[in-house]
């Protein structure tokens, strides 16, 4: 059998009703993945497709999806299933139609996160790793947030800066911050939230009915205040959103340093995904930071 009957047999399984797909649509958005819409009649799926390597990333997404969507405080495509052929592998998820941002929903998305925020675990990680973008993103759990973020986010993507010819400046700097960190810190203890840990302005929507969507999670629990972080990098998101938001949960005196050392995870992340042209605003964000210590 071809890829899409492979699709189609998996999806009659587990449905228990017979589909094959009349009509595939090619769908936009992403640069990672291969994204289609597929449907038979009145069924309609959501398919990512990638190569056989990416079986464990679909796996991560789908698990982080569920943690999200056991929450029941904001709405997620739910998975229906993974599987792979020798060359391919590929996640079926529930089919949202999605409408463009609206500045209307903004408050009901502040107000559905800070419920989401409000789902707390014991230790800062996650049961399992999972991916930034198509960045390996470790989540072992700790009891202490600073060693968690030092280890598994900061020091983890300096260390691949340097594999990929970043040294000199920005791994000075690095150093230097990492080894200072608690001192952002003395005043603000978080609990371990759940996170949707990639939450730009392309990773939320709204349905048909003006309900938010979130999808293309790096699930995780630690500090809210990294989701919030991110949520101002790449164009920001309504001015609703953060007064509804802030309104139900409001963030701790000090966040708008502390969303630098938040950014510059990401900041560095892109400089290890798309390279040299990020590297300057990650060394001013570290250099504005070691600037606060001496301050």
């Amino acid at each position: 059998m071809d890829l899409w009957q492979d699709i189609s047999q998996q999806i009659s399984t587990v449905t228990k009703q017979n589909f094959s797909i009349k009509e595939k649509t090619s769908v936009s958005g992403g640069c990672i993945n291969q994204c289609f819409k597929i449907s038979h009649d009145s069924q309609h799926f959501f398919v990512k497709l990638n190569c056989l390597e990416n079986l464990t990333m679909f796996e991560a997404e789908a698990d982080g999806l569920n943690e999200i969507y056991q929450s029941q405080t904001i709405r997620v495509p739910q998975p229906l299933c993974i599987g792979n052929n020798e060359h391919t592998a590929w996640l079926v998820l529930e089919y949202i139609a999605l409408r463009s941002h609206s500045h209307s929903n903004a408050e009901a998305l502040g107000n559905q996160l800070a419920a989401m925020h409000r789902i707390t675990a014991k230790q800062y990680g996650w049961t399992r790793n999972n991916t930034i973008g198509s960045t390996p993103q470790m989540n072992t759990q700790s009891n202490h947030w600073i060693d968690f973020f030092r280890k598994n986010r900061l020091n983890y993507q300096l260390q691949l800066a340097a594999n990929n010819g970043h040294r000199g400046k920005l791994q000075t700097l690095g150093e230097r911050l990492v080894a200072e960190l608690h001192q952002f810190f003395s005043n603000h203890q978080p609990s371990a939230s759940l996170l949707h840990g990639d939450l730009w302005h392309g990773n939320y929507a709204f349905d048909d009915l003006g309900r938010p969507v979130l999808f293309d999670p790096a699930v995780y629990y630690g500090d809210r205040e990294s989701d919030i972080a991110m949520t101002e990098l790449f164009g920001g998101f309504p001015a609703d959103f953060y007064s509804s938001y802030q309104n139900n949960y409001p963030l701790d005196s000090g966040y708008n340093t502390r969303k630098i050392i938040y950014n510059l995870y990401h900041i560095l992340n892109h400089l290890n995904l798309f390279g040299s042209s990020y590297r300057a605003q990650a060394e001013h964000m570290m250099t504005a930071l070691l600037a606060e210590i001496r301050a």
